[in-house]
């Protein structure tokens, strides 16, 4: 092996470099001259059996061919993707590519809609956490061991000590009532979790909105007016309500409160089983041991809360039978809101 065998080499390599056409052929030309098995690697392991005094000057010159080489290599691969970006040029004549926009999903809309109906009339919106403890999601709100919604089967608990996706948005009222003093009125929107069979009325994630009012003077009469004005807003005018009594560990007295069908306009059908009513939603006024438990006197404070599902009230709202295409990202069905 010689100097000369390397100049060789670079001649060669500078030729097929320049006359390359593709970048997929450059590729080809690098692994035959600089790949592991290539001509410059090749020379180099000549080196050793070369004179001792004229290895290093060999060993120089291969690097610097091997150099030279990836330069043009280099330089070839800018020249051809200039000259592919410039044989590529816009065609104003083509007609224009129309982007399109992303839409407000259904439940947003709803949700936004319901907030600012309660805070026209004095509600703050609060927000909390969807990973919750025990404690706040069942014991503050004197929801006892043993009751029901405690089971591994209504609840998804997760593998840390007394944690759990919350399975209601009340636990951020109980934040709520922990960190601000009386007088309150906070509206909670948000996620929660139930491990329920998906069908068309039941997913293991959906949406909540819980009320809260605590005041010195507050009363069911304060809850019946603020609902009705809800109601009166939301649906329109023309829809009854009517309250009846039911069971929530955290209120006492406690309701559910269902609407005139805003289907039949109260005449029957099957939407409402034919009774000419809805239930949409759950009230009562807070519960002493709540009030208790977060540290406001009952005796001087007295608070109401309400609760209602988002996507039933969407599926009403929109004339929707299947709760499941809120979240199937079709966006045949997302276009249809604006």
């Amino acid at each position: 092996m010689n100097v000369l065998d390397i100049q060789n080499i670079f001649t060669e390599a500078e030729v097929k470099i320049n006359q390359a056409n593709g970048l997929s052929e450059l590729e080809e030309i690098k692994h035959f001259f600089l790949g592991r098995k290539g001509e410059i690697a090749r020379i180099i392991k000549q080196i050793p059996e070369l004179p001792e005094g004229k290895r290093p000057s060999a060993g120089k010159e291969a690097n610097i061919v091997k150099n030279k080489i990836q330069v043009l290599l280099q330089n070839r691969v800018q020249q051809l993707k200039t000259v592919k970006e410039k044989s590529q040029k816009t065609d104003i004549s083509l007609p224009g590519i129309k982007k399109e926009l992303g839409r407000r999903h259904p439940i947003t809309i709803v949700i936004d809609e319901i907030c600012k109906i309660f805070e026209h009339i004095g509600f703050t919106v609060v927000e909390g956490p969807e990973i919750e403890t025990d404690y706040y999601n069942f014991k503050a709100l004197n929801i006892p061991e043993g009751h029901p919604a405690r089971d591994d089967l209504a609840t998804f608990y997760l593998p840390f000590e007394n944690t759990l996706l919350r399975s209601q948005t009340s636990p951020v009222q109980v934040r709520i009532m922990k960190e601000v003093k009386p007088p309150l009125r906070v509206l909670s929107p948000g996620k929660v979790f139930r491990p329920d069979n998906l069908d068309a009325s039941h997913s293991f994630m959906f949406h909540q909105i819980e009320g809260l009012v605590v005041d010195k003077e507050t009363n069911f009469a304060h809850l019946k007016t603020a609902l009705s004005y809800f109601i009166k807003k939301f649906f329109g005018e023309d829809v009854a309500m009517r309250f009846r009594p039911h069971y929530f560990p955290f209120t006492e007295p406690s309701a559910e409160v269902d609407i005139s069908c805003i289907i039949c306009g109260g005449k029957g059908c099957s939407v409402c089983g034919r009774k000419g009513w809805l239930e949409i939603l759950g009230a009562g006024m807070v519960h002493p041991n709540v009030l208790k438990e977060v540290g406001i006197d009952a005796s001087v404070f007295q608070g109401f809360a309400f609760g209602l599902g988002i996507e039933r009230i969407a599926m009403l709202k929109y004339g929707i039978n299947d709760i499941r295409l809120f979240f199937n990202n079709d966006k045949r069905f997302l276009k249809q809101f604006a």
